[in-house]
């Protein structure tokens, strides 16, 4: 019997929030042909291909991803690193200032922690179904009645914060990108969301800084490593201002000669 897409998905982002690339290309794939709808299905789509070299799949399934949902904020940055890889430095510009332009409960007392989790995790599914159908703020309402049952689960915080961010409330996003990073400080997909939105927000230093703090604990993550290239290139591109011309020097006056 064929697995039904939900459960694709379901193990595919498993595999992919793992790093497991190679295993969750293929099922993501199987979720495109039933359904080519899910933006962020193409994000992941995107970032393997990009991994393993494929710059032309890579900026395909982004390009798809921008066009299903054009303030999906990761998908634009990752876009115009592939641009930026693939030699498109005018296009990547362009992308890349869109995302600047982007910037422009249940009580838990009662319950073990056992239950609070299992609670917590059925709110995040109902979220991500709603997320899934276009519905975010229902999805951010079942989030937040997760995150009340176990406040110190990064994953489901820094879901939170891509819904806000995505909504353009970048304050909220940050918000809880840093209570995430808090609760656990070597959750790198934390660190690197709260970059994203810091760059958003205007403050590039920041972000670099994250950026290179996940590259500490994970010198291997890619994602880190394409936004910490892409901002360090925007920046050395970027015109110098000129220097100020000099006063003008008085003409010389004519040396006497003495016969």
């Amino acid at each position: 019997m064929a697995e039904h897409p939900k459960e694709l998905l379901a193990r595919g982002r498993d595999h992919y929030e793992k790093g497991e690339l190679a295993l969750a290309e293929p099922l993501l794939a199987q979720v495109v042909e039933a359904n080519d709808g899910f933006a962020d299905v193409h994000n992941m789509l995107g970032v393997i291909a990009h991994a393993r070299g494929d710059i032309a799949s890579a900026e395909r399934h982004l390009t798809r991803a921008v066009a299903i949902n054009p303030a999906y904020t990761e998908a634009l940055l990752n876009l115009a690193v592939t641009c930026n890889d693939a030699g498109k430095y005018d296009e990547a510009r362009t992308i890349y200032a869109r995302v600047h332009e982007l910037g422009s409960g249940t009580s838990a007392v009662t319950l073990d922690p056992f239950a609070r989790g299992k609670l917590a995790n059925m709110h995040a599914d109902v979220a991500q179904a709603y997320a899934e159908v276009g519905l975010p703020r229902d999805a951010i309402l079942e989030y937040e009645r997760a995150i009340a049952l176990c406040p110190s689960f990064a994953d489901l915080r820094t879901r939170l914060g891509t819904l806000y961010r995505d909504l353009g409330e970048l304050g909220r996003a940050r918000e809880q990108y840093q209570a995430a990073r808090a609760a656990n400080p070597r959750y790198a997909p934390a660190r690197v969301q709260l970059g994203v939105t810091l760059l958003q927000l205007g403050d590039t230093d920041a972000a670099l800084a994250e950026w290179r703090h996940v590259l500490e604990l994970d010198p291997d993550n890619q994602r880190a490593q394409m936004y910490t290239r892409m901002v360090e290139a925007q920046r050395a591109a970027a015109p110098r201002d000129p220097a100020p011309p000099s006063a003008p020097h008085p003409p010389a006056r004519p040396s006497l000669k003495v016969v």
